[in-house]
């Protein structure tokens, strides 16, 4: 059974959403198990269908949250990025030990508000929205009310070949900005303590400071936990832990400069 949830529980500190995209899936349980002893917080899976974004394969099935569940007491993250999921989906994701379902604004379509009361209150679920770069900041405000976390996701131009450790996301500077305006929407509805705040894709040790100045309360990384400049790190060697590791000190430094109890702190203050 999970630990205490951390999912849209929001305080002074700044949290790791481990995304297992870039894991090596041939050690992929005791990769999970490696994420947990470094410190992460949740383990975040992208789900996919095959058709969203052009990709011919599924990817992130219903058994690798089968298959991973017994092995962490982490919270799991299903991140949809499908085509018009459905409730039956939900249901199944909910019997195999999903703690979180994230469903994909620009695609679910005209069932969204219903899909997410559906899996909050139906089924007991946390639930959240996310949006890839170029969605408007305004498409998350009426949702704010009801989930339990906002997620940003920048761009990603995946036609490009990556090496080593490198992140195939591409960080805007605009996507500081976007990270500002949707905390003030989270705080502006009073939501500043329930609602987590995450950016997804392109984070690393250097620019994760900033966006926790913003309001950033998650962050999820895949690249920066799995690959090292030799490649893929294997359970085993030391990478997984330790990156996590080092990832989460540099995250606890930044909170603690910008985070208080009660959430962000002014500026200057």
């Amino acid at each position: 059974m999970p630990k205490q949830g951390k999912i849209g529980v929001v305080d002074g500190g700044a949290k790791v959403a481990a995304g297992l995209f870039w894991a090596d899936y041939g050690y992929l349980a005791a990769t999970v198990e490696e994420l947990e002893a470094g410190g992460a917080d949740w383990i975040h899976i992208e789900m996919r269908d095959g058709v969203y974004m052009g990709f011919d394969a599924p990817r992130g099935g219903i058994d690798i949250l089968d298959g991973i569940r017994p092995r962490t007491a982490l919270e799991i993250e299903v991140q949809l990025q499908m085509n018009r999921p459905t409730f039956e989906l939900f249901r199944q994701l909910k019997e195999l030990g999903a703690d979180l379902i994230t469903l994909p604004i620009e695609t679910t379509g005209e069932m969204l508000m219903q899909q997410v009361l559906y899996v909050k209150e139906f089924l007991g679920l946390k639930v959240g929205v996310w949006a890839w770069q170029g969605t408007p900041i305004v498409a998350f405000e009426q949702y704010i009310p009801f989930v339990d976390i906002i997620e940003y996701e920048c761009k990603a131009p995946f036609w490009k070949p990556t090496t080593g450790a490198a992140s195939p996301h591409v960080m805007d500077p605009i996507m500081f900005d976007n990270i500002a305006r949707l905390h003030g929407l989270i705080a502006a509805a009073g939501r500043e303590r329930v609602c987590d705040l995450m950016e997804d894709g392109g984070l690393n040790s250097g620019n994760v400071a900033a966006f926790i100045e913003r309001g950033m309360t998650v962050g999820e990384f895949s690249s920066p936990l799995m690959k090292g400049p030799a490649g893929r790190f294997k359970p085993g060697d030391g990478g997984i832990a330790e990156a996590t590791r080092s990832l989460r000190a540099t995250m606890d430094e930044a909170a603690r400069r910008y985070r208080g109890p009660e959430g962000l702190r002014k500026l200057g203050a």
